[in-house]
């Protein structure tokens, strides 16, 4: 009987499943991100994918809460797997937010460094993407695990360098003469910092788990 409740259960690889499918909608998000920032092809396309991969992602998110609780043995401390689902989460919803902006201020077009932090961000998902399946082993991939820590930690410090850049920009440009037009792109160059500020806090989640199971 107990054998048969515990295949009822969720199974301890089931949260690597769950921990790549997310990933996948962050990295699905932060694609259609760059195109948007980009300029390329439909922008209303882009800025629907993102709200939809954000709710997929809320979905599954759900669902690793769900199998925290159901579970009997976690691949990890249940705290550090709370954290680092939320750490993701967290990620792709300031996506989100930052479409929610650019469609309420219908702004289409986009500064050089805008641009550049979307490529960032694609970059910061990509190398998350690549750790999230190393954490079903962490003591053989504890070396890479730590590198890709601090590979996202260098492209917050490259976003931290064009957020403040863009905004000296904005304000050379149009802050006497068009403030409406600086608060706009003031907004988006802090939401789209903060979206590689949250992929900053994944990459510390990691790094935590990486020091409590090694």
């Amino acid at each position: 009987m107990i054998g048969l409740f515990k295949k009822l259960l969720p199974r301890e690889d089931k949260f690597f499943e769950l921990f790549e499918q997310h990933s996948e909608t962050v990295v699905g998000a932060a694609g259609a991100l760059r195109a948007l920032l980009a300029g390329e092809g439909d922008l209303q396309a882009h800025c629907q994918t993102i709200v939809d991969l954000e709710d997929k992602a809320d979905h599954i998110t759900h669902d690793v809460m769900q199998a925290i609780r159901l579970s009997f043995i976690t691949p990890f401390d249940r705290s550090d797997i709370k954290d680092l689902i939320q750490s993701m989460d967290d990620a792709i919803d300031m996506m989100h937010k930052t479409v929610k902006t650019i469609r309420l201020y219908e702004h289409y077009s986009f500064e050089p460094g805008m641009k550049e932090m979307g490529e960032l961000i694609a970059e910061a998902a990509r190398l998350i993407s690549e750790a999230i399946p190393l954490l079903e082993k962490i003591g053989a991939n504890a070396t890479r695990l730590s590198q890709i820590a601090v590979e996202v930690t260098k492209v917050e410090g490259r976003s931290d360098e064009l957020h403040d850049k863009g905004l000296k920009d904005l304000f050379t440009r149009y802050g006497k003469t068009d403030p409406m037009a600086f608060m706009i792109g003031r907004e988006i160059y802090s939401e789209l910092e903060k979206v590689v500020d949250r992929f900053e806090d994944v990459a510390n989640e990691i790094s935590g788990i990486v020091i409590e199971n090694v």
